[in-house]
């Protein structure tokens, strides 16, 4: 790996020589971390590479906007590091009203009147612009940019203006193992919480909440069965579904699209799953976990 990797976390003293011997790029959020690097890196005698964190509003990790002077300050007087890039990070940028996110980049220009004001040049990177602001705050783009859940072709919120033309870039697919007929008032999954009045054929797929399906996405979610969708009855388990198709027809091997886009242009997508279960995309793509094989695919178009 030759691309520079930031740390943008929070780090703790101990950590911070194995970030070194990886050739990590680290976050100084205060005068005592900075001070932390410089003293690793002094005894492991490399120089560190360092981004400043400043403290907009968002009350996280950084320092104040208001008393960044004496990290700055502390940053022109180290011998075992230099400082590559300054940055923030915006509170709102996927909101619809942008006024906080205005006053979060003016108290950023204001922390890096900190250089002109010394006739020095700012670090030669500075930083804030999210995956929101991307999309819909271009001042804030400064030197780089920090594209988070658009890299999966997912856009941060209904408000978002949609200015990048962005595709999916995952999928999520399991199959049918089990096909069985349901008799009426025969109750299905965990809680006994469904059952129908007439009979239904049903298969089982091997996906539960031990791999990241959201347990509250119960009596909501859908998946894609040869190019068609169908509901999820029951409770969702830890390892397994139940899926409702009807008098239908599916046979074990049948590929089950949960996240993704079938042949026909059926989809379901990310954002759908985070509104069955009552949360935002980014926590549905975080908790595909590693249970769930990846593949990655490479083709000429995409």
């Amino acid at each position: 790996m030759t691309t520079p990797i930031l740390v943008l976390g929070g780090i703790i003293g101990n950590q911070i020589p194995r970030f070194l011997a990886h050739d990590l790029t680290l976050t100084a959020s205060s005068v005592e971390k900075l001070g932390q690097i410089e003293e690793a890196a002094r005894q492991m005698g490399v120089r560190a590479r360092v981004h400043l964190k400043i403290d907009t509003g968002m009350e996280r990790i950084g320092v104040h906007y208001y008393s960044a002077s004496s990290l700055l300050e502390a940053s022109l007087t180290g011998d075992h590091f230099e400082v590559e890039g300054i940055f923030s990070h915006f509170a709102n940028a996927d909101a619809a009203d942008q006024s906080y996110s205005r006053l979060q980049l003016e108290r950023f220009n204001h922390v890096l009147g900190f250089y002109s004001s010394r006739g020095i040049s700012h670090p030669p990177l500075r930083h804030m612009a999210n995956s929101a602001a991307i999309a819909g705050f271009r001042s804030s783009h400064m030197d780089m940019v920090r594209a988070g859940i658009l890299l999966y072709g997912v856009y941060p919120s209904d408000d978002t203006p949609r200015t990048v033309e962005v595709r999916p870039s995952l999928s999520w697919k399991s199959r049918v193992v089990y096909f069985k007929v349901i008799q009426p008032d025969h109750p299905v999954s965990y809680g006994s919480t469904w059952r129908s009045d007439h009979p239904v054929r049903a298969v089982t797929v091997p996906v539960g909440y031990g791999d990241g399906y959201f347990r509250s996405m119960s009596g909501r979610a859908e998946v894609i069965i040869r190019g068609k969708r169908y509901p999820v009855i029951g409770r969702v388990c830890m390892d397994q579904v139940v899926v409702n198709i009807e008098w239908d027809s599916a046979y074990n091997g049948d590929e089950v699209i949960l996240i993704g886009e079938a042949e026909n242009g059926a989809a379901i997508t990310v954002e759908e799953l985070a509104d069955w279960a009552g949360t935002i995309p980014w926590e549905i793509l975080t908790n595909v976990n590693t249970r769930v094989p990846r593949v990655y695919k490479v083709t000429a178009d995409r």
